[in-house]
């Protein structure tokens, strides 16, 4: 398996070194910069290959696109889209000119991975990321003020959420909404709760069946090209896997993987394995999911999370938590095996080790939070053990 690490361009305070010291080769990268349904132009991903590739000494490539993003008029299906579908399709292009080929993208409605604290305590002093249902339900229930949701909470959760809401400050309020708001590191836009609220009401009528049908769409214009191109494109899960804010949530179950997969039948048509964000799906099994879908993984991240009865859960060491993750990598690891067999070039599975730990120095460094260097590297080196450990005892390679 190709051992990658997600890098957010010269701003990110985990430098390049420190991704080829942490014993990765491949960058995970996206042009953040570029506003969403803006064409990627061959220019601009030319001088982000030439950033990564600057020390020759570090041997670090552009493995994997993450994300390009999908603007959210195709989401919600509104207006004229021709010239949205026509800028991805020559972004699709673009990178596989100048040899990126494995994009993954999501289709989360409005927010990317949400969260209702980023700097939780752990013994010893570090930090994790974690979802706290009673405090994602003040904010639906009594911040939003979402008509209906409060009908969508269990009792005991309610209560505790409106505890929380009345003896939360103001800057209590604050910080959970920008908490909420920092989604996936590199998103474009964020939102007060006016300007939230204005968000939402566009998707007004997008129900579950529709927003499967915009995701559909997308897939009948776009992997085409990517077939053409040799490009595979890696769906990513909610993240959460669960309805927020009265939003449907497509991309939460192996259900849900297997419409996909079908809705249009392609190799280019593939998942992005997220063992975080569908592990916190209590009825999702990842090892199964893993070998049932194993032809169109074409991308990893290997986190875990610790789930709660109410709902809640939390971002766990990565060998820890809820998901079996030495049965996963077995999964990976025959796939790749049965790849290598057939004759695919492009067999080696890329993964990255997702939302580590803030530990040790890293702590007030500034790093996106889930993306500091040292839980990271401890992430990926407890997968590598994990991985180089299973491939001699079975004969697979690598």
């Amino acid at each position: 398996m190709e051992q990658t690490w997600r890098w957010f361009g010269p701003d990110d305070v985990v430098p390049l070194h420190a991704i080829r010291q942490a014993g990765a080769s491949g960058v995970v990268t996206a042009l953040h910069h570029i506003p969403y349904g803006v064409v990627w132009t061959v220019e601009e991903i030319e001088a982000r290959k030439a950033q990564i590739a600057a020390d020759p000494s570090l041997g670090l490539r552009w493995s994997v696109v993450e994300s390009l993003p999908i603007h959210e008029r195709i989401k919600i299906g509104e207006g004229d889209l021709t010239e949205l579908f026509d800028n991805y399709r020559q972004s699709v292009r673009n990178l596989a000119a100048c040899g990126v080929k494995v994009i993954c993208y999501n289709f989360m409605p409005v927010l990317d991975w949400t969260r209702t604290e980023l700097h939780h305590p752990l013994p010893g002093g570090g930090t994790a990321l974690r979802f706290n249902a009673h405090e994602y339900a003040a904010f639906d229930c009594f911040m939003l003020e979402r008509p209906g949701a409060q009908d969508e909470v269990a009792p005991d959760v309610l209560a505790r959420a409106r505890a929380w809401f009345d003896r939360a400050s103001e800057s209590d309020k604050a910080k959970l909404l920008a908490t909420i708001m920092a989604g996936l590191p590199g998103a474009f836009d964020r939102y007060d709760i006016p300007g939230l609220r204005r968000h939402l009401a566009r998707y007004e009528g997008v129900d579950r069946n529709a927003l499967r049908e915009n995701l559909a769409r997308f897939l009948r214009e776009v992997i085409p090209t990517a077939e053409e191109v040799g490009v595979r494109m890696a769906i990513h899960p909610d993240d959460p896997p669960r309805s927020l804010m009265g939003l449907p949530r497509i991309v939460s179950s192996a259900e849900d993987l297997d419409y996909i997969t079908k809705a249009v039948d392609s190799e280019a048509n593939g998942i992005t394995f997220c063992t975080g964000s569908l592990g916190a799906g209590p009825h999702n099994d990842l090892p199964e999911m893993a070998r049932r879908f194993a032809p169109r993984i074409h991308f990893a991240h290997l986190r875990n999370v610790a789930k709660e009865p109410d709902g809640s859960f939390m971002e766990a060491d990565h060998l820890g938590g809820d998901t079996n993750m030495v049965a996963v990598v077995e999964a990976l690891l025959d796939e790749q095996a049965r790849r290598k067999s057939s004759g695919d070039g492009r067999w080696r599975i890329p993964f990255r080790p997702d939302h580590g730990h803030e530990l040790l120095d890293d702590k007030g460094k500034g790093s996106f939070p889930g993306y500091s260097a040292i839980g990271r590297l401890k992430g990926l080196a407890e997968i590598r053990g994990v991985m180089t450990a299973v491939a001699q005892l079975r004969g697979l390679p690598l």
